[in-house]
């Protein structure tokens, strides 16, 4: 009873206090709402639309790719790379020694040739966006890892792999099947198609920052669009790929980018339409 009639006076006494004070604070009449009292006396400026709208730098104007009826996808904006339209592989070369890269390019199609090992571009990338459409071959035989494996691997050997596989119907450890970064992150969703239908990506990829004692200011992340739908957001990546064991740290933050050609005994995978942008 004692320490309810103690609280009652605290916070009678509080309410005094507060009334008192407020009082003693000076009231904004209500024609001077929006403006603020300035040390003279005189109010400034009332806040309007125009002080938080913007009108430079004005971004750059990039067009977006026609619609080609026939392969049912869209083309590269304006200001893309191409990287395989379908006619040549002259943006890339072989992986094990820098020779004119030797992929099987015929009717549009660019398609694994494992005989002659993985093919690397000829340029480095930092923050990118890339598009690039594959298919494994229909009736496509063998299981888990060895059906239509192949993958974007960024950075090469030594970078960060994202991997390709046939997902429809096609069971496999979840953070080395189709959309995952392999060996670290499970996809959301998988919304593979049967094989023999085209499958896109659309990757965003943000590269690593470092510190001058060559640790991780900021991990490398990337964003996954498979089919449509988002099955990586923002992800951040541990560190390179290794097929066994911790993934280790690569301080590079310009990277080639490789497309693999994968030891498994499966029909090999096709490519298609594959443009990058700069960010």
């Amino acid at each position: 009873m004692r320490k309810n009639l103690l609280y009652a006076a605290s916070a009678a006494m509080i309410m005094l206090f507060s009334a008192s004070a407020f009082a003693q604070v000076p009231q904004t009449p209500p024609s001077r709402i929006g403006g603020t009292q300035q040390p003279d006396g005189q109010e400034a400026p009332r806040m309007s639309p125009q002080m938080t709208e913007f009108y430079e730098p004005v971004p750059p104007t990039v067009t977006p790719g026609a619609f080609d009826a026939k392969n049912q996808n869209w083309g590269a904006p304006s200001d893309a790379i191409i990287l395989f339209d379908g006619s040549n592989l002259d943006e890339w070369v072989s992986a094990r020694d820098g020779s004119p890269a030797e992929w099987d390019v015929a009717d549009g199609l660019l398609t694994v040739n494992k005989r002659k090992g993985d093919i690397i571009t000829k340029r480095e990338f930092g923050d990118f966006q890339i598009h690039l459409e594959w298919r494994v071959p229909e009736g496509i035989t063998g299981s888990g890892q060895s059906r239509g494996n192949t993958g974007l691997k960024i950075g090469g050997n030594t970078g960060y792999e994202i991997q390709i596989l046939d997902g429809y119907n096609n069971p496999t450890y979840v953070n080395g099947m189709v959309g995952s970064v392999y060996k670290q992150t499970i996809p959301l969703v998988n919304p593979s198609r049967p094989n023999g239908e085209w499958q896109y990506y659309d990757i965003i990829f943000t590269a690593p920052t470092f510190n001058k004692l060559g640790q991780y200011r900021t991990k490398p992340k990337v964003t996954l669009i498979y089919n449509g739908v988002v099955v990586l957001n923002d992800v951040e990546i541990i560190g390179t790929t290794s097929y066994i064991g911790i993934p280790p740290v690569n301080q590079n933050t310009t990277y080639k980018l490789l497309l693999q050609a994968h030891g498994d005994p499966s029909e090999p995978v096709s490519f298609r339409n594959i443009w990058i942008r700069e960010l």
